[in-house]
Order: structure tokens, then sequence, then C-alpha cells
């Protein structure tokens, strides 16, 4: 009787820590989940492996790194560092690492770490909602040396429904109402957007970085187009990083040739309401290049006044800029 009671008495405390725990990681979630949506929208790190990263890395805030330094990733001093730190031991005895002074620079600072790296270069070539892929790229590349971290990430990610983050920064599930004004508090921008400029364009084919071009009018099919210029329609498609047959749902820029794929200039500042794919045909620039150039997929969203590269800046450098 007494050992069944004992039994009872371990399985009722095991449950409420089990819950208790929960309840701190949900907690967690709330409070982080605004700028790991941010995140994905600037670099294209999916919010819920950064949320699931978080979660294990900073025992969902309540470990030593975070408390003492708000440090969420275990981001160690880089050479060359001179700001705050704290030491902890890690790999060795009273390493250094970053102190921060609010958690949410340590968020930006795992995402610039990821994306300014070769060695994670790839992971930004994979489906930004296949967070399994995600989870075995970075143990693939090195990014922890537990076997079982991507088992760990992926267990989060489902057990917490993590993938609706990702899905939100994506545009593909609708933003709670809660969430947004949340989120709105994590931006810390006005909610006003400003007016996308309209730009003015030649009539007829001129040159956009060497390259033929012409402003179509929305609604002006592809195949018109191509008849028109004697251009293959498949050509067409592969000169404005097209897949199928769609006509412009807006007017747009149209090129008669393939894009280049670096400009004269150094880099684009990104406006309001622009678009990735926009922005390349601005700057007459292949899409691949632009994506590989600043080391984000084509699902990311650049904040208003970064700046995107627009040639090869070499290794360290590929990345965007910040605001100036």
């Amino acid at each position: 009787m007494i050992r069944k009671l004992f039994l009872a008495t371990a399985l009722f405390i095991t449950m409420t820590a089990t819950a208790q725990q929960s309840e701190k990681v949900v907690a967690y979630i709330q409070q982080y989940r605004g700028i790991a949506i941010k995140e994905m929208q600037r670099t294209g790190v999916p919010a819920a492996i950064k949320l699931a990263q978080a979660i294990l890395e900073s025992n969902a805030g309540d470990g030593d790194l975070a408390l003492r330094s708000n440090n969420h990733f275990g981001i160690k001093c880089k050479t060359g560092y001179t700001g705050p730190y704290v030491l902890h031991d890690d790999d060795r005895p009273q390493e250094r690492f970053i102190k921060y002074e609010q958690p949410e620079a340590s968020f930006q600072d795992h995402s610039d770490f990821l994306k300014g790296r070769d060695r994670y270069a790839f992971l930004f070539q994979l489906d930004p909602t296949d967070y399994k892929a995600w989870a075995n790229g970075l143990k693939k590349a090195g990014y922890a040396t537990n076997p079982k971290y991507p088992q760990l990430l992926i267990g989060l990610i489902e057990r917490y429904n993590l993938e609706d983050y990702t899905l939100i920064a994506m545009g593909k599930k609708e933003m709670p109402q809660e969430l947004t004004a949340s989120f709105a508090v994590a931006k810390e921008e006005p909610e006003v957007i400003p007016a996308k400029k309209v730009k003015q364009y030649p009539q007829g084919d001129f040159v956009i970085n060497q390259t033929k071009v012409i402003f179509a009018k929305q609604g002006t099919a592809f195949d018109a187009i191509a008849a028109r210029y004697n251009i293959p329609l498949n050509r067409l498609f592969l000169y404005n990083d097209l897949q199928e047959n769609q006509p412009p749902q807006s007017d747009a820029l149209v090129f008669l040739q393939l894009k280049r794929t670096e400009s004269p200039k150094a880099f684009h500042e990104v406006a309001a309401g622009e678009t990735l794919y926009e922005i390349a045909q601005e700057e007459g620039v292949r899409l691949e290049s632009l994506l590989k150039y600043n080391n984000l997929t084509k699902f990311a969203s650049p904040a208003i006044g970064s700046k995107l590269y627009l040639q090869d800046m070499g290794a360290g450098k590929n990345s965007v800029a910040q605001n100036p």
C-alpha cells in the first residue's frame, strides 16, 4: 500500500512538473513569436525553427545565459568583439558569451549568424515550410553536436504548433487578432505604411542594365509580346524569372533579353511595397542572383529602407544590409 501511494505521488509530481514546463514554454512562445515572424520576413529563417531553437537553447528563457545576458542562442564573442559579455562554461571553462541589452537583439544576431555563413547557405534554398529538412540541415551543417538535435526541434515544433508562425510570416495563414497587436508592438513601427511610389517608364522598348525591356500594361498577354518581338514564349518566361504564362496582374516590366547577374550599382534601397521580384525587374538583375547575394529566399520581405546587394560582395558580406 505504501509503495502504491509512493508511486502515485511520484506520478502526480511528474505530471505537475510537465504541465508547469508546458505552461512556461507556451508563455515563452507568446512573448517571442512576434520577433520570430519579423526575423523570418527579414532574413528567411523560418519562424518555427527559430522559436524551437530558442526554446531548446534558452530553456524557454530560464537558462543561465538567457537570465544573465539575454542571450537565447548561446552566441559566443567573435574575434575582435569588444562589447559586454559574460563568462560561461561550455566547450571550455569560462568562455565569453555576448551580453545583450534586450533578448530581441539575440534573435536578430542569430538570424545574421545563419544567413551570413557559407555553411548554412544551402538551408535558404529549402522550402521554409519543410521544418524537418531545416532541422536536419542545421545538424548537417554542424550547428549542434547533439545527435538528437533535429528530433528535439521537430518535437517542439509539432507539440506547440510552431509551424503556424512560419505560415503567418509567409502570409499563408491569417494572423490572430491578439498576435496582430503584440506584433505591432514588437516591430515598433508606425501602423501607417507609406504609399508605393509609382515609377514612369518610356513607351516602346528601352534598356535597363544593358538589357532590352518594355513596360507592359496590366493584362497584356505574354504570347502577344513574344510574337511581336519574335521571341520564343518559353524564353520570354526565362528572361523574366517566370514559370508559367500568366498575364501581368498590374503594369510591369517585361524583359526581352536575359537579365544580367549583376548591376553596376552596389545595392538597392528597399522602398514601400516593393517585392523581391519587382526589385530584380527594376534593376535588371536575375532574381536567383539577387537572392544569392543576400542569402534570401523568395519568400523574404526585407524591411523598408534596408539595402539589398546587387553584386557579389564576397564571402562574409552576402547579407541584407541594415537600415542606414
